[in-house]
C-alpha cells in the first residue's frame, strides 16, 4: 500500500482530514456509513498511479470534526470538500462518493457545477427516488434510515450502548463474499466514537428533512447533474437487486453510464480490483474528452 501524505485542513471552521496520494488530474474520494477514508485504501492505490488521490473523512466521521449541533445537510457536508480541494490546490476535480459520500457527491455536483469535472456514485441511487418509493423491501433492508433519522434521542443511547455491537452489524450477514470484517474495520471501531455517533444521526436526519427539500426544489426547477457521471452498484447489493440503476438514475443525471459489479454494498471493499478498474477506464473516457 502506498505510503499517504496526511493532514487536516480548516474548512471554513470545520477540521476535515485527508490522505493525498499520487499525482495528476485531481480526484477526490468519499466513504460511506460507518466507514471512514480508510475504506478507499485499495481503490485508492490504484488510482494514485495515474491521478492525484485525495481521500477525505466526511464532517462528522473519521478524524474530521464532529460538531454537535452542527448543520449535516449534504449541502454543508460538500460544501466542507469543495473547500478542502481549492485549499489543496485543486478548484476543479473529479469526485467519487460510495454511500453517504456518493450522496454528498450528488449535492456537491449539483451545487457546484463548477467545481467537478466528473462524478462517480457506487451503489446508490438519488435519496429523493428512495424516500419516495418505499416498499416493505427497502424499509427492511434499509431500516436503519428510519431509526438514526429519529430525533429522540432514542438512537444514541441504543448504539452509544454498545457501539461495536452495532458496527459489526453493518458489515456482517450482507457482505457477498461471507461474514468476515473489512480489512479497515479496527479503525472504523477506533473512529465510531460518541461523536460519531450524534454526527451520524444528525446526517440522516438531515437526509429525511432538510436534504428532500433541496432535492425537490432542484427537481421543481428541472436541476440535473451537468458533468458527466458513472454509476457502479453490487449485483447482490439490495440497490443492484432492487433497481434498473441507470434508468433511476438518468433523470437526475443525463449522462450517465455505469455497470454491477460482483460484489454486495461495498463494492470498494469486496471488488477493490474491480472497482478500481471501472473509475480508472472512466476517468481516462473524460480526460479524453475534455
Amino acid at each position: 500500500m502506498t505510503t499517504p501524505r496526511t493532514m487536516t485542513v480548516d474548512c471554513d471552521g470545520i477540521a476535515i482530514a485527508a490522505e493525498v496520494r499520487g499525482s495528476g488530474s485531481p480526484v477526490l474520494l468519499l466513504h460511506g456509513y460507518p466507514e471512514t477514508k480508510a475504506m478507499w485504501n485499495e481503490v485508492a492505490d490504484a488510482l494514485a498511479v495515474e491521478h492525484t488521490v485525495v481521500a477525505a473523512d466526511l464532517r462528522g466521521y473519521g478524524d474530521s470534526a464532529k460538531p454537535r449541533g452542527a448543520h449535516y445537510a449534504k449541502r454543508e457536508m460538500a460544501n466542507d470538500q469543495v473547500v478542502l480541494m481549492r485549499e489543496l490546490g485543486f478548484p476543479r476535480f473529479a469526485v467519487i462518493g460510495h454511500d453517504r459520500g456518493g450522496r454528498v457527491a450528488h449535492r456537491m455536483a449539483l451545487n457546484h457545477a463548477d467545481a467537478v469535472s466528473a462524478l462517480a456514485v457506487l451503489d446508490i441511487v438519488p435519496t429523493l427516488h428512495m424516500f419516495e418509493n418505499v416498499d416493505r423491501d427497502m424499509a427492511t433492508a434499509y431500516f436503519h434510515w428510519f431509526f438514526l433519522a429519529r430525533d429522540d434521542g432514542m438512537p444514541e443511547a441504543l448504539i452509544g450502548a454498545d457501539r461495536e455491537t452495532w458496527l459489526r452489524s453493518r458489515f456482517t450477514g450482507r457482505r457477498h463474499h461471507g461474514d468476515g470484517l473489512p480489512a479497515a474495520y479496527d479503525e472504523y471501531l477506533r473512529c465510531f466514537d460518541l461523536d460519531t455517533v450524534f454526527a451520524s444521526g444528525a446526517d440522516y436526519r438531515a437526509a429525511a428533512t432538510v436534504d428532500l427539500e433541496h432535492d425537490r426544489a432542484d427537481r421543481d426547477a428541472g436541476r440535473t447533474v451537468e458533468a458527466p457521471v458513472l454509476a457502479l452498484w453490487g449485483r447482490h447489493s439490495y440497490v443492484g437487486r432492487s433497481f434498473d440503476v441507470l434508468e433511476t438514475w438518468a433523470p437526475y443525471a443525463p449522462e450517465v453510464v455505469g455497470a454491477g459489479i460482483e460484489a454486495d454494498h461495498y463494492l470498494p471493499e469486496e471488488a477493490p480490483a474491480a472497482t478500481a478498474a471501472a473509475l480508472r477506464t472512466f476517468l481516462a473516457t473524460i480526460a479524453v474528452a475534455a
